[in-house]
């Protein structure tokens, strides 16, 4: 389990903090989004929990241990991939040589299921990979050292339709009952069907923290014409099918999929109470 434990942070260069007595707990077995608008906290939240950056209150707990501290004990049990960043030039399978003995779950099985699901050769000069293709082999990396925390931000920028298919695939396919997901997006419909739980921030706080399975339970997601929006409706937006709507769920009314997007613009509107 990680938990946050009442963290204040702030960049030097900003006089207001980033969180201010935040607080959250990430249970293990499950896929999380994390989502919020530009500059709600989303990729430092991320950082903080990796013990990249330290908060200048509070604490960050994983598994009992205080991750400011940087103990090779949980670094081997955590990984992040983030949004940018830069590979050395060398073939994959020799940055593969390099980074690998630091994790002891690392499965090669694992490895070569991810980049053929990607279509990527193993020994592929990663330096001279488009931008979505080092996303890619660095997913599979992330993915194969079956770490019990793993953290992605925005991991499907920069892939085409196909690739973000591969994308759902290999994270529905490696995951185990002992890991935990983080996904960091704006990308909501590239990864709704992949999440047990939904985190929305805005303003240093949650706004949302709840279970998909209570959210579908709870409420219904569906297009309405406009004869049809009843007292019922608690958000709606008009899209050229008629409305999105988002309505209390009735003991007679079938499950329906989650709209995420949606969801997190009721949600972030605050035009409602009973999100």
């Amino acid at each position: 389990m990680i938990e946050v434990q009442n963290i204040t942070f702030s960049y030097r260069d900003k006089s207001r903090p980033i969180f201010d007595n935040f607080c959250l707990k990430l249970e293990q077995n499950k896929v999380y989004g994390l989502l919020g608008e530009n500059g709600t906290g989303k990729s430092t939240l991320l950082y903080l929990l990796m013990g990249l950056l330290r908060p200048n209150k509070g604490r960050i707990m994983v598994d009992g241990a205080d991750v400011s501290r940087r103990q090779r004990s949980t670094l081997q049990q955590m990984y992040i991939v983030p949004e940018e960043f830069d590979l050395p030039q060398m073939q994959f399978t020799d940055y593969v040589e390099t980074y690998r003995p630091f994790y002891p779950t690392f499965s090669n099985d694992i490895l070569h299921r991810c980049m053929e699901e990607f279509h990527l050769p193993l020994d592929v000069r990663i330096d001279q990979l488009s931008m979505g293709n080092k996303k890619k082999a660095l997913m599979s990396f992330a993915l194969a050292t079956n770490v019990r925390y793993l953290l992605m931000d925005e991991p499907t920028n920069g892939l085409d339709v196909p690739s973000k298919k591969q994308f759902r695939k290999v994270i529905a396919t490696t995951m185990t009952e002992e890991r935990t997901l983080i996904i960091a997006t704006h990308q909501l419909h590239d990864v709704e069907a992949l999440l047990d739980h939904v985190l929305i921030l805005q303003d240093s706080q949650l706004l949302l923290n709840a279970t998909v399975t209570d959210l579908c339970e709870k409420y219904t997601f569906d297009v309405r014409s406009n004869d049809a929006l009843t007292d019922d409706v608690l958000y709606t937006e008009r899209i050229p099918q008629g409305n999105a709507t988002i309505s209390l769920r009735q003991a007679e009314e079938e499950e329906t999929p989650l709209n995420l997007e949606l969801l997190f613009n009721a949600v972030t509107s605050k035009n409602i109470q009973d999100l």
